[in-house]
């Protein structure tokens, strides 16, 4: 119910008006309170997350190369975030924060997550949901925002980094830190032409707003959440049949 009212942007009055034509069928009957309660129960919660989980390993994606970027939806309503309010034409404007980790070769999300508060936050999430797969990844590209240390540490030893530094990044660490940027300055053209196929990402973002919209309509920061986990389970849904 909530896939299909999401990939037709429809209002939870008349999502809950169009179910009477399957009551036959189910036997439940539902309101505009029905639709919208679905969005903060817990089963709903896990059944969407088993069905990114089922996809991806239905793809058989065990060794991956793979690209992170996150992206804003925006809300409806005046709520204060202290990190996540901007201001457009002098109006306090909202955003729920999503991240993706996207599989370059079938351009499928295996990890993904929303936020509240910051990106980084989504990003943790969508680390927590990949880290459960048991995926190896090869190589993994980030933007500036995630140039950091703590970032690099918090993968594999194997795991190749495509980053650029930041004005002020100090090229001292651990060795896996240090050869980030050996390999950018030995081989500076191989280097970029792997950090940009970060677009990939981007790109798998536009697609999700151009499908599903890039406003959220809930009020409650978990119907928000799963709100924004539909579009993500969208995008793995349109492309699972792709080879």
């Amino acid at each position: 119910m909530l896939l299909l009212k999401d990939i037709f942007d429809t209002s939870n009055r008349k999502t809950a008006k169009l179910l009477p034509l399957f009551r036959d069928l189910s036997g439940i009957s539902t309101s505009y309170k029905t639709v919208e309660r679905l969005y903060s129960d817990a089963l709903v919660s896990m059944a969407i997350h088993n069905m990114f989980v089922i996809m991806v390993r239905r793809r058989n994606m065990t060794n991956v190369d793979i690209s992170g970027d996150g992206t804003g939806y925006g809300l409806t309503i005046m709520k204060h975030y202290s990190t996540n309010v901007k201001k457009t034409n002098g109006k306090k404007k909202t955003f729920a924060y999503a991240f993706a980790f996207l599989d370059l070769n079938t351009g499928m999300y295996v990890g993904y997550g929303t936020g509240m508060r910051s990106e980084m936050e989504a990003f943790n999430s969508a680390r927590e949901m990949m880290a459960g797969l048991d995926i190896s990844i090869n190589s993994i590209r980030l933007d500036r925002y995630y140039t950091f240390k703590s970032i690099v540490d918090r993968f594999g030893q194997n795991t190749k980094f495509y980053i650029l530094p930041k004005k002020d990044t100090a090229i001292k660490g651990k060795k896996k830190w240090h050869d980030i940027w050996r390999s950018l300055m030995g081989n500076s053209m191989t280097f970029l032409k792997e950090y940009y196929r970060r677009e990939s990402s981007e790109s798998g973002f536009a697609s999700d707003k151009k499908s599903n919209g890039w406003q959220v309509w809930q009020k409650r920061d978990d119907r928000i959440a799963t709100s924004v986990m539909c579009k993500g389970l969208w995008h793995n849904l349109l492309l699972l049949g792709r080879r």
